[in-house]
């Protein structure tokens, strides 16, 4: 039966048009007929890459009794989160205050006015685990809203009292305290798990935005229990299951507390924050470990979407299942499968110690006999317990690695979803920049730039900005897509020099500013003032990294690096707003807000200015701007002149009076203290590592 959703951009709703319940896409016309015709409307919101939303689908969605009574009793609507993150954020939070907790797929009862009254996440088909039969949810539902329409208007009424209450401690005003960042540091220690990394129990999420926290803090304080928390948490990634150690990158999270089972979607704002985390750590940890993992999730993209990466751009996901049927049989591994993949007996022993088969804890919970591969036993031990040389285990680590990969490339691959949006892309460009900048991968940086090009090229407009769906003028525009844009483009200028860059950011700031901007300083999450309908009638502000780095957070940081950059105090004045918007709720906020609490560091505390003056082509100034990209050092920006284009106007007061057209030298500000001239790249090294503002 074809349904509104036949024609539909999103492969998760083209799906939906397969079902026969009879869906409508979100808009106008499903809220129209639930009035006219005085029926509840029944939200689904799912993804693609998503595995309980697959399997609600098929027990209950493409269920012929099912679809029958949904269709009798309710307007159906389906919704994709990826392509309307806007229309999710606010169900997820009406449900979350409803149950005390969302995810996907969320199911919601409405209103024909768009409003809540009941929903939940996953409903089976039997009454199971504590949750209900779906159907029994719907024929309840049903009843109440035709036979006790004041329960409902009561349950929507108790829903909307709390989020607005949820709202008003959320976006609380307050004044710039850097007090923010050592509170946040405190929570993130509080919750750091000694025994496996990471930071609370099970499920555990990576969380990039924290981690960064605590590389900064090592990095300008030398303070060691900052140190031990960032390595050991990066360590147990990547050695652990949700590390994909055949292919490269990374799952969505883990559920378990030793990162070793996990939900197997790869989603791109996991995999672009954390190669740039994993990229500027392992210049500052130097673990070799730290450079396999930026390897592979580059490698990741080459291999599941190697024409999109060449033509510019990086799919959004990876689906983690290619069937209802299986639970995560493409990544995981039975032992007669290893064996019969490696056909050798010795690399089969190095290869079940390597891999952790003995291991209960790598066994997949519906079926006990398939393994996730993690790296347990490294090659030293291996070789001690059977008899062979290091370099032997290590060739065959590296022998089994590329037999069960070419193996697993045989199997029915989950699907990958290219559609590109904008503010995914950015992240991942700016993951991909990154490892140029900090492991000389300039592959990458060419592929970031390529998608920024694209992005720029098909997305972006002056007057409304950043266009959700590159290559889509018409789709919805968010405030993430702007800022995570703005800053890939600043990264991309830094490591460049190429002053297009950063004009293009200006250009997507200044529509951000202009389009999404609130009164108290904040952004909305989409342009207020057009039309809406639901529940996007309600203000929403987002500034909790939800994994992505939030809105608000990402735009304050890129506001605050623009004025670095340039000098122009009005992007500072931008940028601190933002922060006061939030600062009254800023403790409540701590770790699940890293983005803001590292652009308020940026505001508070001194940011460090390099200029490198330099001839085109001399070695010497090369060697100064390698130096001053490829040295950690917190809150610094970087710009690069050569001596007939010096722009003095456009740094720091202090460094105005300081920089000359003699070259090569590097300039070093810090606040408002500045050190001598260096004309040795060893020396700008040393400075940078040691130099400290007053």
């Amino acid at each position: 039966m074809t349904t509104d959703l036949t024609d539909a951009r999103s492969p998760f709703l083209r799906h939906g048009a397969t079902q026969p319940v009879h869906w409508m896409p979100w808009g106008e016309a499903a809220f129209e007929r639930a009035r006219r015709e005085n029926r509840p409307i029944l939200l689904d919101i799912g993804a693609v890459w998503c595995h309980w939303c697959h399997v609600m689908d098929r027990e209950s969605y493409e269920d012929e009794a099912t679809a029958a009574l949904i269709n009798d009793r309710f307007v159906a609507v389906k919704v994709d989160r990826d392509e309307r993150p806007d229309v999710d954020a606010r169900y997820q939070r009406a449900i979350q205050v409803l149950t005390g907790q969302g995810g996907w797929p969320l199911t919601a009862f409405l209103t024909p006015d768009g409003d809540v009254f009941h929903g939940g996440t996953y409903f089976p088909p039997s009454d199971q685990q504590g949750r209900p039969a779906f159907r029994r949810v719907l024929s309840e539902i049903a009843h109440v809203w035709s036979e006790e329409p004041a329960r409902a208007a009561e349950a929507v009424q108790g829903i909307e009292e709390r989020l607005h209450a949820y709202g008003a401690t959320e976006a609380t005003r307050g004044e710039l305290a850097g007090s923010v960042v050592d509170e946040a540091l405190d929570e993130i220690a509080n919750s750091f798990d000694f025994r496996h990394g990471g930071f609370g129990r099970a499920p555990k999420f990576p969380n990039a935005g924290a981690v960064d926290l605590l590389i900064d803090r090592w990095i300008e304080d030398d303070t060691e229990w900052a140190r031990r928390a960032a390595a050991e948490t990066l360590t147990a990634m990547a050695r652990g299951g949700i590390c994909d150690q055949l292919g490269g990158g990374f799952h969505r999270y883990s559920t378990d507390a030793r990162w070793i089972i996990p939900h197997f979607e790869k989603m791109a704002y996991d995999n672009g924050v954390l190669l740039e985390t994993y990229a500027r750590a392992c210049t500052v940890f130097d673990d070799p470990l730290f450079a396999e993992a930026v390897a592979g999730v580059i490698a990741h993209y080459r291999d599941v979407s190697p024409d999109l990466v060449a033509a510019g751009g990086f799919p959004a996901s990876q689906d983690a299942d290619y069937g209802f049927d299986n639970d995560g049989d493409y990544w995981t591994w039975a032992e007669d499968e290893l064996r019969a993949a490696l056909n050798d007996e010795t690399l089969f022993a190095i290869a079940a110690l390597h891999f952790g088969l003995d291991d209960p804890g790598t066994a997949m919970h519906l079926d006990p006999s398939r393994h996730v591969l993690f790296r347990r036993v490294d090659a030293a031990d291996i070789a001690k317990r059977l008899g062979l040389s290091e370099p032997a285990v290590n060739q065959g680590i590296a022998q089994a690695r590329a037999h069960l990969k070419r193996v697993r490339d045989e199997r029915p691959r989950p699907f990958v979803d290219e559609t590109l949006y904008a503010g995914w892309v950015a992240l991942v460009a700016s993951g991909h920049i990154a490892a140029a900048r900090w492991r000389g991968r300039t592959d990458a940086g060419r592929a970031g730039l390529a998608a920024l090009r694209r992005i720029m090229e098909e997305s972006f407009d002056a007057e409304r900005g950043v266009a959700h769906r590159v290559g889509d003028r018409d789709a919805v525009e968010s405030l993430e897509d702007q800022a995570l844009v703005a800053k890939a483009l600043l990264d991309a200028f830094e490591w460049t020099q190429d002053l297009a860059h950063l004009e293009s950011a200006r250009a997507v700031l200044d529509a951000m500013v202009r389009r999404f901007r609130h009164e108290s300083g904040a952004f909305h999450d989409r342009p207020p003032g057009e039309a809406v309908h639901g529940a996007l009638r309600r203000d929403y502000f987002p500034i909790a990294d939800a994994p992505a780095p939030s809105g608000n957070g990402s735009a304050a940081l890129a506001l605050l690096r623009m004025a670095a950059l340039t000098d122009e105090e009005r992007w500072h004045e931008l940028g601190t707003a933002v922060l006061r918007a939030f600062a009254g709720s800023a403790a409540r906020l701590g770790s699940s807000a890293c983005t803001y609490v590292k652009a308020m560091a940026w505001a508070t505390r001194p940011v460090t200015t390099i200029v490198v003056v330099r001839r085109e082509g001399d070695p010497a100034g090369d060697a100064l701007l390698a130096a001053a990209l490829g040295t950690p050092r917190v809150r610094t920006v970087v710009r690069a002149f050569s001596p007939d284009q010096l722009r003095p106007e456009s740094l720091p007061q202090a460094l105005r009076a300081m920089v000359s057209a003699h070259a090569p030298r590097a300039y070093l500000c810090a606040g408002t203290v500045c050190a001598e001239p260096v004309t040795d790249a060893d020396a700008l090294r040393t400075l940078m590592r040691s130099f400290r503002a007053r």
